[in-house]
């Protein structure tokens, strides 16, 4: 079938350094496989539904769910964002992603860590949290239950900030301690004060106008039905679904 996706030789050499390493019997074709979990996540597919040219649906969910549990995705994403060269400008904030009543259906088991799906005025969703470069290519995801506040994201994300001169958020970010936090690592913060500040906070305007980049990253992502849509009951799972996305579209 034309309309199949199919990983090139190129964009294997740069994912292969993150493969682990197969014990016993050799895995069957990496290229097949991981081309067939892009196109079932892009698409928002039954595993059953996969294409026969991937080979059998159980291999694929049995891959991504394996390579899922031990982060094998997300540190892919993560190793070539670490490329990212950024030295001026970079970008935080959150989305919403709605969940599916297969995610949210049956009870958490007791001393579990939970789903992180919490119920807001729109319904069930997750909460994306996300640090993006200048050219609005993300290099950190962070996701909550979402009814978190954004300051909970910026919190988890500050850690992982590059050094770089600026930082552009909404006005979801405006708290002295993350302002404090940021100048104590030399980032200047251009971010609007809340209407509720007694004493307006000055910001660059024009800087701040190339925020949309990180909107339209969100938009990109959530492109992948799976992603916009979340199906899968384990964080950790969906996560992987989140970066695979990143990875493909900006990093490959």
């Amino acid at each position: 079938m034309s309309d199949l996706f199919w990983l090139t030789e190129a964009q294997m050499a740069r994912l292969e350094p993150f493969f682990p390493k197969s014990h016993g019997k050799p895995r069957v074709d990496d290229r097949r496989v991981l081309s067939g979990i892009i196109f079932i996540n892009r698409n928002g597919l039954r595993w059953r539904d996969a294409p026969s040219a991937y080979g059998p649906h159980k291999t694929l969910y049995n891959r991504w769910k394996r390579w899922s549990d031990k982060g094998i995705f997300a540190r892919m994403m993560a190793g070539l964002a670490a490329e990212h060269g950024e030295e001026k400008t970079v970008m935080i904030d959150a989305t919403y992603l709605k969940a599916h009543r297969t995610a949210t259906s049956l009870g958490v088991k007791k001393g579990g860590g939970g789903r992180l799906i919490g119920r807001t005025k729109g319904g069930m969703n997750t909460k994306l949290h996300a640090i993006c470069d200048s050219r609005g290519r993300p290099l950190n995801l962070f996701v909550t239950a979402g009814q978190v506040s954004d300051y909970i994201g910026a919190r988890a994300l500050l850690s992982s900030l590059p050094d770089v001169d600026w930082l552009l958020g909404d006005r979801g970010y405006d708290a002295d301690w993350f302002r404090e936090a940021l100048k104590d690592k030399g980032i200047h913060a251009c971010i609007p004060g809340r209407k509720q500040r007694k004493e307006p906070v000055k910001y660059d305007k024009r800087r701040y106008k190339r925020r949309n980049r990180i909107e339209i990253m969100f938009g990109r992502l959530k492109d992948w039905r799976r992603v916009a849509t979340r199906y899968d009951r384990c964080p950790k799972v969906f996560l992987s679904a989140i970066a695979l996305a990143a990875l493909v579209i900006y990093w490959l």
